[in-house]
């Protein structure tokens, strides 16, 4: 199976081949070439991706709002101890871990106080069919990722569709490499069939299944 979209690795791959690419924002500041954006600059920056992921792990919207609120208060209160690293890897940690937590215990994310200066991250008023296209998912395959088990779902979403290497999957998930390839293998042999089954019914499900 094929990743579902132009992954990030080829961006990023494609960036660090042209040396005349100059790093903004929190890239600038984990290359040790600037300062740490201010909050409005780093929500700004990063707010859509969060949403993203959030919304691709979930399937809900307001699931997906209560992630990204809860993802930035985390950041928020942490980010005075953050170090120079991968701030996109640990947005991905914490949305990720969230969204476990989350269906583990199946209850809605329960939301901390929100500290006196903390300016909560703009909402969106985007119905699920919008959701689904700024998310560059079919709502066919967004249904079938619905129906992996969790580990299986952050696994095959983190590796195909946001286009995270093994590596950095097994850092963000805190798993020995074979779990992350056993996870991927037996997601994507889930999503195959769940594919499969709704194409009995589904046109568009039969042209999925086509392309990968």
């Amino acid at each position: 199976m094929t990743p579902m979209t132009e992954t990030k690795r080829d961006a990023e791959s494609v960036a660090s081949t042209d040396a005349n690419v100059e790093l903004t924002g929190t890239a600038a500041f984990d290359a040790g070439e600037a300062t740490m954006p201010s909050w409005a600059e780093l929500v700004a920056e990063h707010a859509d991706g969060v949403y993203r992921l959030a919304y691709r792990l979930s399937g809900d919207q307001q699931d997906a709002e209560d992630l990204t609120q809860e993802t930035f208060m985390r950041v928020f209160r942490s980010l005075d101890k953050y170090q120079p690293g991968t701030f996109g890897g640990w947005l991905h940690r914490i949305t990720t871990n969230l969204f476990l937590d989350m269906v583990r215990h199946r209850s809605k994310i329960r939301m901390e106080s929100l500290p006196e200066d903390y300016e909560r991250v703009p909402g969106t008023d985007m119905t699920p069919e919008q959701a689904y296209t700024v998310a560059n998912l079919d709502p066919v395959l967004q249904s079938a990722l619905d129906s992996l088990a969790p580990d299986f779902r952050v696994a095959v979403v983190l590796c195909d569709v946001e286009g995270m290497s093994y590596d950095e999957i097994a850092e963000t998930l805190g798993v020995k490499m074979g779990t992350v390839r056993s996870r991927i293998h037996r997601g994507r042999s889930q999503l195959r069939a769940a594919l499969e089954k709704e194409a009995q019914t589904n046109a568009e499900a039969r042209i999925l299944l086509r392309t990968r």
